[in-house]
């Protein structure tokens, strides 16, 4: 078995297709496959330039559940992503961005722990991928940013230990912070003390 690491983030259930919308302004701009329909919980729907499982047959998550994406997105490139990406790395763009896929998104519309909540969560395809995703301080960029312009409300790091990363908490930006950790024992602790942003 390989490294799963994952990026987690927690917003209100009605920012999820913010979040999507952004996400689809970080892909690719010539990906070779068709544009995929989504209809989210409440009947909104959009088109986002991902697969689901691979395909690009429409997706209808309007009972709520989950939604599967397959993503590719362009990351700026720093020594981690230059590294993970040897192989490929002439494919830079104008900007200084690599293509980073693929990384698979699931989205839980109502998670247990916290159910007026949806759940983003970002899992590297590969170990490779993985140990980037806790090297690249632009990867930890991407996804802190999303959280922040989706009005989400945390953001963590799962290495795969017993302890999470916190990346993004109520409005800021968070360094060397776990949970478990000083501020929060258990993960429940964490759960309490998300605020939804206004608006």
């Amino acid at each position: 078995m390989g490294l799963d690491y994952s990026y987690e983030i927690f917003m209100p259930a009605r920012n999820v297709a913010k979040a999507l919308t952004l996400l689809a302004d970080l892909a690719p701009r010539d990906r070779g496959t068709p544009p995929l329909p989504v209809t989210l919980p409440g009947g909104e729907r959009l088109t986002v330039p991902f697969t689901s499982r691979f395909s690009s047959e429409p997706v209808d998550c309007s009972a709520g559940g989950t939604l599967e994406l397959d993503l590719v997105v362009m990351i700026g490139v720093d020594d981690a992503v230059r590294e993970f990406h040897l192989s490929v790395f002439d494919r830079v763009d104008a900007s200084g961005r690599a293509p980073v896929g693929c990384i698979y998104l699931t989205v839980r519309f109502s998670p247990a722990w916290h159910p007026d909540f949806a759940s983003l969560q970002f899992t590297a395809a590969t170990s490779g991928m993985s140990r980037m995703f806790e090297q690249s301080a632009n990867v930890r960029k991407v996804f802190t940013e999303l959280t922040a312009a989706a009005g989400g409300a945390c953001c963590v790091l799962d290495t795969e230990t017993d302890t999470f990363d916190i990346c993004w908490l109520n409005g800021e930006a968070i360094s060397g912070e776990t949970v478990p950790g000083a501020r929060f024992p258990r993960f429940h602790d964490l759960v309490t003390a998300w605020r939804e942003p206004a608006g």
